[in-house]
């Protein structure tokens, strides 16, 4: 039996069709992953009957499968703000959060913003002198500069009435060592330096983030990174080298995962921090969500309203987790200490591990994905036809 369509057979159309499917002359890009290695590519599911029209025109198989991607979605869900239920819309609930609203917003959003402002203050008329009368003084200038960062660091986190408890031993600077934590938002990076001044590795921002990196933050040793340069790489991965191996440099902290995850999961660590052959010292970081989500959603909003969001909550709530020192086992790979690292900082901190790798955010299946899809599927109508 053969279909027939405006005098030629339904496979002739099909043939047509599928011969213009052709691979896409889009670049590849070798530096970041190939989000199709994630992508299903299990063929379209075989018939096990002979052919009727109404198989013809089942696609229940593409369906399922398209259904599946949405429902359980693993990957996204490392991405999303999960809003807290809501809780006051009932008579005698109502006002209390009225009354909640003006407080946080009338009351103590001014006295915050007054007490960032004198932070800000002190801070940089401290800074300049030191940082312009004593630049034949590196040693002392770095100490000074390094405790002075530490203090607008405090005062940040006081302008969101951060409540923050640190367990473990307070991280001190020793060479062949290296810092490695869980990643939700850019305070991660502030809550730990008001305790340790870190040299931190990070996505070069643009505005006046970008403008306290390029200047403040250089002062302790800060590595940035542009991640749409692709040379940016090396350069990272040598001046990563020569600071671990410096015996007067801060700390270096990295986080590992690349990107801001909502503290709920840990997306898979990148492997350069467990191949510079250095002792691997996990920082396990939890939130409290009673007040307010500090997870940082980057294409949502800007880390300035991100920080007015943290600003006019009650407070910031978290825990910080100083372990263990960790070292690369004989016959293990760096790919197998970064896993083993990552268990220890979810167990502590009660976060699920899964097998994405974040940067694939960034990134979207190619065209060619698209048309090997199509392709299948056009392949398998074929088949069906040809039975008959």
């Amino acid at each position: 039996m053969c279909y027939v369509v405006n005098n030629r057979p339904l496979s002739h159309h099909l043939n047509v069709k599928m011969s213009k499917l052709t691979t896409s002359s889009s670049e590849l890009d070798l530096d970041r992953p190939n989000i199709e290695d994630y992508l299903p590519s299990d063929s379209i599911q075989q018939p096990h009957t002979k052919l009727r029209l109404r198989d013809l025109l089942d696609i229940s198989p593409t369906l399922t499968e398209a259904a599946g991607a949405i429902v359980d979605d693993s990957f996204t869900r490392c991405f999303k703000s999960n809003p807290p239920e809501p809780w006051n819309w009932n008579i005698y609930l109502f006002p209390l959060w009225c009354l909640g609203v003006v407080v946080r917003y009338g009351i103590l959003f001014p006295l915050r913003v007054l007490v960032l402002t004198l932070g800000w203050i002190i801070f940089l008329s401290c800074y300049i002198p030191v940082h312009v009368l004593l630049k034949g003084h590196d040693k002392l200038r770095k100490r000074l500069e390094r405790v002075l960062v530490e203090l607008i660091c405090s005062f940040f986190v006081a302008s969101w009435t951060g409540v923050v408890k640190y367990h473990g031993p307070r991280p001190c600077a020793r060479p062949k060592q290296v810092f490695v934590a869980n990643h939700t938002s850019m305070i991660d990076f502030i809550v730990l330096e008001q305790m340790t001044a870190f040299a931190v590795i990070m996505q070069k921002h643009p505005g006046w983030v970008g403008l306290l990196q390029s200047t403040i933050l250089e002062s302790v040793g800060c590595i940035w990174f542009n991640r749409s340069e692709a040379k940016d790489r090396e350069i990272v991965a040598r001046k990563l080298r020569e600071h671990v191996e410096g015996t007067d440099n801060n700390p270096l902290l990295i986080f590992p995962e690349g990107t801001c995850v909502n503290n709920h999961y840990t997306v898979m660590f990148k492997k350069g921090a467990f191949e510079l052959g250095a002792t691997v010292c996990p920082i396990a970081i939890k939130y409290n969500k009673i007040f307010v989500d500090a997870f940082w959603n980057s294409r949502k909003q800007s880390f300035t309203t991100h920080l007015l969001q943290l600003m006019t909550s009650w407070a910031v709530v978290c825990d910080v987790w100083y372990l263990e020192p960790q070292n690369m086992k004989p016959g293990e790979t760096a790919i197998e200490f970064a896993e083993r690292v990552r268990g220890i900082i979810s167990a502590r901190a009660g976060l699920k591990m899964v097998p994405w790798d974040g940067y694939l955010k960034y990134s979207r299946p190619s065209p060619k994905h698209r048309e090997s899809k199509q392709q299948s599927f056009a392949e398998s109508v074929l088949r069906r036809l040809e039975e008959k």
